[in-house]
């Protein structure tokens, strides 16, 4: 693909054959992507209803239908579509971050032990178990009401909420239209990590940048934090599965063509649009109540081993299509491997981060830095930004470069305590099967996407 370099941290593809908006990549030199997915960014531009651009975040990586780190928004009143390869099988992967009332120095000689303890309260791995044994209606409750229902029945404090993207629960779930398949992958896994890229990683605040924004979200220089990232688990992944089908029939009825069978997609308005909208703010739903009820196991250790008090900076996805307004246009704005970056003063803030703008939680892998960031004024990609390293390593290619066990003894070498699954899932995680998280972050605030609140260190880390 033919890229045009417009300044420092953003490149343009010109629209040609079915493309119908350009392609606009942020990146530095040293982070475009392979032409595989700059082929899927051009592949996201046919979309139809599509606006703007398709856009490419620093981060990108080869996906499925979309580029990972893709956002594309439709306008929904011109018979715009949704397409669950813009959101991904893991709908509302995402991060939490806690934060501790206790610095890093009193943590030390805890530390073996508080690892083994978060080891021992966090399910994880393919398949498993979670926290939570719902019935069948609990699970419905919780496809409803996410993270407000946890909290409801005791998972957690109302001010978790608050700090929690749409308050802990996107609206417009449908859990009718979750399949029974879903739901059975679903009973036994809320309260779990799942495997692959997810963690739960014990990290400590090592530089601010913004110490007002700082100070608003909680967090201070040597504080101890937890961070988690995991999403929606086997319901999710069957909710994609299950859509991508119907979708993929129906497109011909609906008159639309796509240069990707991976980019099945309906109109928002239509039946088969609206039915995946509903599931997936369903398994969103799924994805906020797993985080919380993983930050409730984390806040009972803590409170056990130290009595520190831990509470929420925030919750945010990073796999997701929501119904935004933008410029006057109803649009349905795809995230995929995305973070929705607020500015400052927007009206979904709450009230003491209104003036800072969101936080926004990038993780780096084992070893790496993590970053907060917050939402700028004027952010392109109807306000978004990056949300990780972004892979540049299939897992294949990684576990066969790196020895797991090798790579334990090196991270604990450097005062890292690792609680893994598998020596081939560590392996699969190599800090080298990632791009440069620094080099992703600078990339990020240089094109304008968003600002560096604090760089956080990684001291222990439960793999999933």
């Amino acid at each position: 693909m033919r890229l045009e370099r417009e300044s420092e941290f953003r490149y343009r593809m010109e629209p040609e054959g079915l493309m119908r908006v350009p392609g606009v990549v942020f990146a530095s030199p040293g982070l475009l992507p392979e032409d595989q997915a700059l082929r899927q960014v051009a592949d996201v531009a046919c979309l139809p209803g599509i606006v703007g651009a398709s856009y490419a975040m620093p981060d990108v990586h080869w996906g499925y239908g979309f580029p990972i780190g893709g956002v594309a928004a439709t306008d929904v009143g011109a018979g715009g579509v949704v397409s669950p390869g813009g959101v991904g099988f893991d709908i509302s992967c995402g991060v939490r971050l806690l934060a501790v009332d206790l610095q890093r120095d009193r943590l030390r000689p805890l530390l073996e032990r508080l690892m083994d303890e978060l080891g021992g309260v966090t399910p994880r791995g393919l398949g498993g178990g979670g926290l939570w044994r719902v019935t069948g209606a609990e699970l419905s409750e919780v496809l409803y009401g996410g993270a407000r229902y946890a909290v409801r029945r005791g998972h957690g404090v109302p001010r978790d909420l608050e700090r929690c993207e749409d308050h802990g629960a996107v609206p417009g779930a449908d859990p009718g239209r979750v399949g029974d398949r879903a739901v059975e992958r679903g009973l036994a896994q809320v309260g779990s990590l799942g495997s692959g890229n997810h963690f739960l990683e014990v990290q400590a605040v090592e530089e601010i940048y913004d110490p007002p924004a700082a100070a608003a979200f909680g967090l201070r220089p040597g504080q101890v934090c937890v961070m988690i990232h995991c999403g929606s688990r086997g319901l999710g992944h069957q909710i994609c599965v299950d859509h991508v089908r119907v979708m993929g029939k129906a497109m011909r009825r609906y008159g639309v063509r796509v240069p990707d069978r991976q980019l099945a997609c309906a109109p928002v308005d239509s039946p088969e649009g609206r039915a995946y909208l509903g599931a997936m703010a369903a398994a969103a739903n799924y994805g906020r109540a797993n985080r919380q009820l993983l930050a409730e196991a984390v806040r009972g250790v803590f409170g056990r081993l130290t009595g520190a008090a831990v509470e929420l900076v925030y919750d945010v996805s990073h796999n997701l299509a929501k119904i935004e307004e933008h410029g006057g246009l109803t649009l349905c704005v795809h995230r995929k491997g995305a973070t929705r970056a607020l500015p400052p003063r927007h009206p979904e803030l709450p009230a003491d981060l209104a003036a800072c703008g969101q936080p926004v939680l990038v993780p780096g892998t084992m070893g790496t830095a993590s970053y907060v960031l917050a939402g700028v004024a004027g952010g392109e990609a109807f306000h978004s930004t990056c949300h990780g390293a972004g892979r540049s390593q299939s897992r294949h290619e990684a576990a066969r470069r790196t020895d797991g066990r090798r790579l334990r003894e090196e991270l604990e070498a450097c005062g890292i305590a690792v609680r893994g699954s598998s020596w081939r899932g560590l392996a699969e995680e190599a800090p080298t099967a990632y791009k440069d998280v620094e080099a992703v972050v600078a990339a990020s605030a240089g094109a304008g996407l968003c600002r560096k609140v604090a760089r956080l260190v990684p001291v222990g880390v439960v793999k999933g």
